[in-house]
């Protein structure tokens, strides 16, 4: 099957679809310029790891640096833009009856694109909590509603209860939000497609969704450069940037879907 074939099945899974659901990882970013965690390790940062910069006991014993790391972290996510990868999901969610993304990715660029279901596996790196949770699990903090010396202090303080704000992100060690876990589950034990762009397929337990999908009877479709460790069970595997893939996929369904309301005329 050449390119073009699979761009045409591909759509025709899509279009057929009633439960859509979209796994993203990394390289979906990285088309975009954010880069991947150990790639943002440059510069005046190359001399840490990761367990000097993302997990709560580093936070503990120095919380300026790791709040210094990630506002810079912030700053590369400020400065991206969503590209047409992004903007094809989006445009699907508008062509079919149900899309759910669900991302491994901290960054916003799926909502900027214009998907508004999004479950976000690992947290939201331009979102702010209590490091203590002091008001519930999260303690969400606004930033922006904070006295102007306080926001801009590495780190702040929360204003409920005095400890450090920390960004809103799963770190080394903790575990995956409950609720955005169980939801991820459930929706790939329902779907009846999945789309899996721009991820290794290695990290646990997201990993695993594409699995639990093909056990129940989905079709799994893959937008990939290089073989993962979801290929071996992808029943497509299309292999390019998701920049370049995914807006064909969606032309491609947007002319089936026109196609068939001619049809019903």
């Amino acid at each position: 099957m050449d390119a073009q074939e699979k761009i045409v099945r591909a759509a025709q899974l899509l279009a057929g679809s009633r439960r859509l659901v979209v796994l993203t990882g990394a390289g979906v970013s990285k088309e975009s310029g954010v880069p991947t965690f150990r790639d943002a390790l440059d510069g005046l940062w190359a001399r840490y790891d990761p367990q000097q910069l993302a997990t709560p006991q580093a936070f503990r014993r120095n919380p300026k640096l790791v709040w210094d790391w990630y506002e810079y972290r912030r700053s590369l996510v400020r400065a991206a833009q969503p590209n047409p990868g992004h903007l094809a999901l989006a445009e699907l969610e508008r062509l079919l009856p149900f899309v759910v993304i669900i991302t491994q990715n901290v960054d916003d660029l799926h909502q900027r694109a214009g998907s508004s279901d999004i479950i976000s596996l690992h947290g939201a790196i331009m979102r702010s909590r209590c490091f203590d949770n002091c008001r519930g699990n999260p303690t969400l903090i606004d930033l922006s509603a904070l006295p102007r010396a306080e926001a801009h202090a590495s780190p702040p303080h929360c204003p409920y209860c005095g400890a450090w704000v920390r960004p809103d992100v799963v770190w080394f060690g903790e575990s995956l939000p409950e609720a955005a876990l169980r939801r991820a589950m459930s929706l790939a034990e329902q779907a009846d497609v999945m789309l899996v762009v721009g991820t290794s397929g290695v990290v646990q337990p997201a990993a695993s969704l594409p699995f639990v999908a093909k056990e129940h009877g989905a079709a799994v479709i893959e937008v990939n450069p290089s073989p993962g460790g979801i290929t071996p069970i992808a029943d497509l595997w299309l292999d390019g940037p998701s920049g370049e893939v995914l807006p064909a996929v969606a032309a491609a369904v947007r002319a089936l879907r026109e196609e068939a309301s001619e049809d019903e005329r």
